[in-house]
């Protein structure tokens, strides 16, 4: 069963249709190799209306099949997600690389501000931003030249 398969059967699953529209979207989706916007994705499916882009994303993102990845400029981009369980993400502001963090680090920190507002915390989104080694190392580089 292909991916494109699998995801359409889930969604069905849950009682959503999958149009000829959605499954552009996401057949789109399953193609990316990096992160990318929602605008990436009306451009590539000229088929799909934006509503129906943004609602499928929602969808996919629900599903674990993507997640949101919010760049240091403050655009929000989506990327395939390798891991459906919670996680957070270290972004290199040089390159644009995005990688998983393999652990929720701050859930103790969480429960605390919990107690401590008297708040229900019913999730939470982190990023972390710098250089990746790569871009680090061209940046010594060009320094030591």
């Amino acid at each position: 069963m292909s991916d494109l398969e699998a995801v359409s059967l889930r969604l069905e699953a849950r009682g959503y249709r999958v149009t000829p529209p959605r499954r552009a979207v996401i057949a789109a989706v399953l193609q990316q190799a990096g992160h990318f916007s929602v605008e990436d994705l009306l451009h590539r499916c000229r088929g799909a209306g934006r509503a129906t882009v943004f609602r499928t994303i929602r969808l996919l993102t629900e599903l674990g099949v993507v997640c949101r990845v919010l760049l240091d400029d403050g655009s929000l981009h989506y990327r395939l997600s390798h891991r459906p369980q919670h996680h957070h993400h270290l972004v290199c502001t040089g390159c644009g690389k995005v990688q998983d963090l393999d652990d929720c680090a701050v859930s103790d920190l969480v429960r605390e501000l919990s107690g401590s507002s008297g708040y229900e915390i019913e999730g939470h989104w982190l990023e972390f931003y710098g250089h990746c080694s790569a871009c680090r190392s061209e940046v010594l580089a060009g320094v030591s030249s």
